[in-house]
């Protein structure tokens, strides 16, 4: 049977809280899940937990963690900064290797929003990633963000105070600094194995204009994106989640 077990790791003097779940027979390919942006392990409506929980029945280890400064981990969101989210990504996927429950050559990166380009960055720097999955990903985060109403007033008011809050979380200056230096699409060149992007057709947060950025930055030869009719940034209904979860599984069961 399956189980689901607490984790713990550390980057940089920080305890990193994750969930494992564990096939029924191992070892067996792991794949590691990054939340979105102020999201955490469980993401909106469960989804990281239903996601995690049928591909682990469908025979892969998977990893949820809390960033940084998210959820249940140490640290203060106001330190938390995308090259930092890389980092932990990267140290979880080496941390789900060490599990002996794990076959280390068949590992797979997916990640939502914000954690699909924290993804995208991990799989080209790490030469542990073999697939990669993005769900509604940012390609182009300054766009994203200089699109919105208030930009300028925003960026003189991080320059000004060093950070801004944004609702119940305070964004710090290192977050917006690296908005403009981290460019996934540019990384991505180092990254040949499979792709799969998939996205809402109806998602107001980031436009499924950035699948067609990802596919044409991919240099591999397999790489695909899937369209969920209506779904919005999360695939927040029963049957959105059931699609973007089913494909998902599928295509990582057929290339781990």
């Amino acid at each position: 049977m399956t189980t689901q077990q607490f984790r713990q790791f550390e980057v940089k003097g920080k305890t990193i809280a994750a969930s494992l779940h564990v096939p029924a027979t191992t070892p067996a390919p792991g794949v590691v899940m990054c939340h979105g942006f102020t999201g955490t392990r469980m993401e909106a409506h469960l989804l990281f937990v239903k996601a995690a929980r049928e591909m682990c029945a469908a025979g892969m280890n998977v990893l949820r963690f809390d960033f940084r400064g998210s959820g249940e981990s140490d640290e203060t969101f106001a330190k938390m900064t995308i090259e930092g989210e890389i980092a932990d990504a990267m140290a979880a996927v080496e941390f789900l290797c060490a599990e002996p429950t794990v076959d280390p050559a068949r590992i797979g990166l997916l990640g939502l929003s914000l954690g699909g380009l924290v993804a995208a960055c991990a799989a080209s720097r790490s030469e542990r990633v073999r697939a990669l999955v993005l769900w509604a990903a940012v390609a182009d985060l300054m766009g994203v963000f200089s699109a919105r109403e208030g930009w300028d007033e925003l960026q003189a008011a991080v320059e000004r105070d060093g950070y801004v809050d944004h609702g119940a979380f305070r964004i710090g200056k290192g977050f917006y600094d690296d908005c403009r230096r981290v460019d996934p699409l540019m990384e991505l060149a180092d990254f040949d194995g499979p792709a799969l992007i998939v996205h809402g057709s109806e998602d107001h947060t980031v436009p499924p204009s950035h699948d067609d950025m990802y596919i044409d930055a991919l240099p591999g030869a397999d790489k695909s994106k899937h369209i969920v009719a209506g779904a919005d940034h999360t695939f927040s209904s029963v049957a959105w989640e059931r699609e973007a979860i089913g494909v998902t599984r599928e295509w990582l069961a057929e290339r781990l």
